[in-house]
C-alpha cells in the first residue's frame, strides 16, 4: 500500500453480500432469516451506494449531502449503507399527532409538519413538560435535538437555539427530532448493566429443549404408553396364553384375532382418533412411520379390522402373534407390574427438569420487573421453583441451572467490578459498552439545570451506540460534541472541582479493572473512547492511542504515538520491556511539526517503526509489523495510563500474580489447535500482543519473581512453538540482547512477535503451508 489518500476497496463490500444471500438462502428459523435478510439489505445498499458514487467509504462523511453529525446506518467493518437510524416511520403515537395538527402547519411530509409544530408555542410546551418530568426515551442522539431548542427558548437563549433550528432545518423532512414519549429506566449511582431486563427475558425464552432430548421425552412419555395401549388391543383377541417366545425365539402360546370383546371396536375406534391427534401435536418418528416396525404393523392392522380380521391374511395374523410375543417376552404384557416398573424406569430418565422450563419460569419472574431497566439482585434469579411456579416439568423446590442465572445476571445493576466477579463482563469489549452509562453521568455532572443534565445524559448514552465508520487518511470518529444540539447546550455548564475528581476517580478505577479482569488483553478501540471521555472531564492530557486494522493503516501517525512512546521510554527506562524490545531512551521533540490533511504527523515515529520492522510496509502483513513496532514503542496504551493515573506501587502488588495469568493464558491459547491457516495467524498475533503486556506487567516485578516466572514457564511450554520466545525472555534476564533482526547471536532464542511477511516461526508447523 502507498502512502497516498486511499479509499477503501468494494472488495470487502462485494463479498459481505455474497455471503449475506448465501445465510440468507441457507437460514433456518424464522428470525434466522430476518436477521439474513437484513443483513443482505444493508450490503446490497452499500455495494449500489458505492457503485453510484453516493457513498464515499472511508470518509467521516460518507453519506454525500450528509452532515458529519447524522447518525448512519453501519454495516459491519464500518461501511455505511447510505440510511439514516433517524429516519423512520412515525410511530402510532406520532401519526396520531400528525393527524390532529392544523391544517396551517407547513412540510412537505408528515415527518417535517411534525418537527415544525414541535417549534410553535403548543409543542415547545410539550417537549417542556416531557423533559421535565423525565416521561422520555432517547434512542438515537437526534431524538433529543428539538427537546434542546425548547430548553434554550425556556432559559432565553434564543440567538443559541436559532443556529440549532437553522443546522437542523434541511434534513426536518426525515429525522426524527423528538423521543419517545415514555419513561426511561436508568442504574442509580455508580451501577451499569450489560442488558435490560428486556433482553434478558428474550434470551431466557429463546430457550428451548434440545431435538434429540424432545424426541426422547416424546418416545417415551407419549409414543410408548400409545403404543401400549395398541399391545393391548390385540393382546385382548388372543385366545388363551398370552404369545411369548422360548430361548430359540420360537413363538408359543394363543393366537390373536379369536375373539373379540364387545366394546373392542369402540376401544379401535378411540385408539384411531388419538393416533391421528397425536401425529397433530407431536411428530411422529421413524419407529411410528416405518412400515417394517412393530408399530407400523399393529396399527396397520388395526385399521384394516373395522369388522373383524377377515381382511387379514394369514401371514398378517402371523406377524401380529410374533410382535405380541415379542414384546410380551421382553417388556411383560401390558397391565402388568413388570411392564410397568420398565416404563418407569424409562420415565426417571426424563423426567429432570428441562432447562426450557425453568427457564420460562425465570423470564416470569423477571416480567415483573421494568422491561428496559434491570434487576437490584440477582436474588430473583437464584431462588428455587415456588409452589406456586412449580409446573410438570419443573417441580417445586427445583434450583435454577447456574446458564439460566447467567443469562438473568446480564441485566444485574451492580459496579462494574462485581459484574467482572460474576462472569457477567468478560472482555474489554463488553466493559467499553457498559461504561458509558457511567461515563454519561459524570460528563453530565458539568451541568447545572437537572432537566437538562438528564437529557444531556441520555443522548450521551445513545451516541455511544452509534457504530463506528471505518475512516481512512487519519480522520476521526465523529465526537460527541459535534452534535450541534450537545454543544447549543455549553450555557448551561459550569464545570467544577468536584467533576474533574469525580472523572479521575472512575478513570482509575475502570484502567485497574480493565488491567486486572483482562490482563492478557488489548484495550478495545471503544474502551479507549471512553477512558479519552474520562480523560478529558479530569482535566488530564493522555496520549491516548487506538489500535489501527493492518488493511486500512494509511502509512501515518498523528503525534499522539511519539508522545506515548517517549511516555512509555521515560516510564520503563532500564526495566526488562525496555531492554527486551531495545526501546529507545529518549524522544527529542522534532525540529519541524509535519502536517496532513490539518492533523500534525510524527514522521520520526513512522521511519522508526519501519526501522524496526524491517519493512516500509505495503502489504497487509507488512502493515500489521510496522503496526506491531507502534505498539511495541507506546505499549498501547498501558505505559500512558499507569503513568498518568499515578498507578506504579497498585501495579507492583498485583503484577506477579497478574503477569503468569497472562502466560498461562499464552501457553493455553498455543497450545489449541487452529483449525485453518488464518485461524491461526490470529492466534499467534494475540500472543504475541499478550506476550507484550506481560512483559509489561512483569517489569513491575523483583528480578526473582521475573526469573522464577520465565523458569516456570520454561517447563510448561517445553517442546512447543512457544520455546524460542521463552529462551529469548531468558537471555534478557541473564543480560543478553538481541541482535538487529529479534534472534540471538548463538542459540535458537527469538523475540516473539505475531506478524511476519513470510512464515513466522512461531506458528504450529502443521499451518506454515
Amino acid at each position: 500500500m502507498s502512502d497516498q489518500d486511499r479509499t477503501a476497496s468494494p472488495g470487502y463490500a462485494t463479498g459481505q453480500l455474497a455471503r449475506a444471500l448465501a445465510a440468507a438462502v441457507s437460514a433456518g428459523t424464522e428470525a434466522d432469516r430476518k436477521r439474513a435478510l437484513l443483513k443482505l439489505r444493508r450490503w446490497e445498499d452499500v455495494v449500489s451506494g458505492m457503485a453510484d458514487g453516493t457513498l464515499t467509504i472511508g470518509s467521516r462523511t460518507p453519506v454525500a449531502g450528509t452532515p458529519a453529525w447524522v447518525t448512519l446506518e453501519v454495516a459491519h467493518g464500518g461501511f455505511a449503507t447510505g440510511r439514516y437510524s433517524a429516519e423512520v416511520p412515525l410511530s402510532e403515537d406520532e401519526a396520531a399527532r400528525a393527524a390532529s395538527l392544523p391544517d396551517d402547519v407547513p412540510g412537505r411530509n408528515e415527518r417535517e409538519r411534525l418537527n415544525l409544530w414541535y417549534l410553535g408555542d403548543a409543542g415547545q410546551a410539550e417537549l417542556l413538560d416531557v423533559v421535565r418530568s423525565g416521561r422520555y426515551r432517547v434512542e438515537v442522539p437526534e431524538d433529543a435535538a428539538l427537546p434542546v431548542v425548547a430548553l434554550l427558548l425556556d432559559r432565553g437563549f434564543a440567538e443559541q437555539a436559532l443556529d440549532l433550528v437553522a443546522e437542523l432545518r434541511p434534513l426536518m423532512h426525515r429525522l426524527r427530532l423528538t423521543p419517545r414519549f415514555e419513561p426511561v429506566s436508568r442504574p442509580v449511582d455508580s451501577a451499569v448493566r450489560v442488558a435490560s431486563v428486556e433482553d434478558a427475558v428474550a434470551s431466557l425464552r429463546s430457550v428451548r429443549v434440545p431435538v434429540q432430548l424432545a424426541k426422547m421425552r416424546d418416545a417415551l412419555t407419549v409414543w410408548d404408553p400409545l403404543y401400549d395401549r395398541l399391545v393391548a388391543l390385540w393382546c385382548r383377541t388372543v385366545d388363551g396364553e398370552l404369545p411369548h417366545l422360548d430361548e430359540n425365539s420360537t413363538v408359543h402360546g394363543g393366537w390373536p384375532c379369536r375373539t373379540w370383546p364387545a366394546d373392542w371396536a369402540a376401544a379401535r375406534i378411540e385408539w384411531l382418533a388419538d393416533f391421528v391427534e397425536t401425529c397433530r401435536t407431536h411428530a411422529p418418528s421413524g419407529r411410528q412411520t416405518n412400515p417394517r416396525s412393530n408399530f407400523a404393523r399393529l396399527r396397520n392392522a388395526l385399521e384394516s379390522c373395522a369388522d373383524g380380521s377377515d381382511a387379514l391374511t394369514p401371514r398378517e395374523v402371523g406377524r401380529i402373534r410374533r410382535v405380541i410375543a415379542s414384546t410380551v417376552s421382553h417388556r411383560g404384557a401390558p397391565g402388568t407390574s413388570r411392564r410397568d416398573a420398565w416404563r418407569t424406569a424409562q420415565a426417571a430418565t426424563v423426567a429432570a427438569p428441562t432447562n426450557a422450563a425453568l427457564a420460562g419460569v425465570l423470564a416470569d419472574r423477571l416480567d415483573r420487573y421494568p422491561a428496559d431497566g434491570g434487576l437490584p439482585s440477582l436474588d430473583v434469579a437464584t431462588a428455587v421453583v415456588s409452589e406456586d411456579e412449580a409446573t410438570a416439568e419443573a417441580p417445586r423446590g427445583t434450583t435454577m441451572p447456574e446458564r439460566l442465572v447467567h443469562k438473568a445476571a446480564r441485566s444485574l445493576e451492580a459496579p462494574a467490578d462485581e459484574l467482572v466477579r460474576l462472569g457477567v463482563i468478560t472482555s474489554g469489549e463488553t466493559l467499553a459498552t457498559v461504561l458509558p452509562q457511567l461515563t454519561s453521568r459524570l460528563l453530565s455532572s458539568a451541568i447545572d439545570d437537572p432537566v437538562a443534565a438528564g437529557l444531556h445524559e441520555q443522548t450521551y448514552t445513545a451516541f455511544r451506540r452509534r457504530r463506528g465508520l471505518l475512516l481512512l487518511n487519519l480522520e476521526h470518529q465523529v465526537r460527541f460534541t459535534e452534535l450541534p444540539w450537545v454543544d447549543a447546550l455549553s450555557p448551561y455548564r459550569s464545570p467544577k472541582p468536584d467533576d474533574a475528581a469525580a472523572a479521575r476517580r472512575a478513570l482509575r478505577q475502570t484502567t485497574v479493572l480493565a488491567l486486572t479482569a483482562f490482563p492478557h488483553a488489548l484495550l478495545p478501540n471503544p474502551l479507549v473512547t471512553e477512558l479519552r471521555a474520562l480523560a478529558k472531564q479530569a482535566r488530564l492530557e493522555l496520549p491516548l492511542v487506538e489500535e489501527v486494522a493492518a488493511d486500512i493503516f494509511a502509512g501515518r501517525f498523528t503525534t499522539k504515538w511519539r508522545d506515548a512512546a517517549a511516555v512509555a521510554s521515560r516510564l520503563l527506562a532500564g526495566t526488562l520491556y525496555a531492554n527486551y524490545y531495545d526501546l529507545p531512551a529518549d524522544w527529542p521533540q522534532p525540529l519541524r511539526a509535519d502536517q496532513h490533511g490539518g492533523k500534525r504527523t510524527a514522521e520520526d515515529f513512522l521511519a522508526l517503526c519501519r526501522e524496526r520492522a524491517g519493512t516500509s510496509g505495503g502489504s497487509v502483513a507488512a502493515n500489521g509489523m510496522v503496526l506491531e513496532q507502534s505498539q511495541i514503542l507506546t505499549t498501547h496504551n498501558l505505559a500512558v495510563l499507569v503513568d498518568g493515573l499515578d498507578l506504579a506501587d497498585e501495579l507492583r502488588d498485583r503484577a506477579p500474580e497478574l503477569a503468569w495469568q497472562v502466560f498461562d493464558w499464552i501457553v493455553r491459547r498455543l497450545t489449541q489447535r487452529a483449525p485453518h491457516r488464518h485461524a491461526a495467524l490470529i492466534q499467534v498475533k494475540n500472543a504475541a500482543y499478550a506476550w507484550r503486556q506481560a512483559l509489561f506487567l512483569l517489569s513491575f516485578c523483583e528480578p526473582s519473581v521475573q526469573l522464577a516466572h520465565a523458569e516456570r514457564l520454561a517447563g510448561e511450554s517445553r517442546g512447543t512453538v512457544l520455546d524460542p520466545a521463552v529462551e529469548g525472555l531468558l537471555l534478557v534476564l541473564h543480560g543478553g540482547r538481541f541482535t538487529a533482526t529479534g534472534t540471538a547471536r548463538h542459540g535458537t532464542a527469538k523475540r516473539f512477535l505475531g506478524w511476519a511477511e513470510a512464515t513466522n516461526s512461531f506458528l504450529p508447523h502443521s499451518n506454515q503451508t
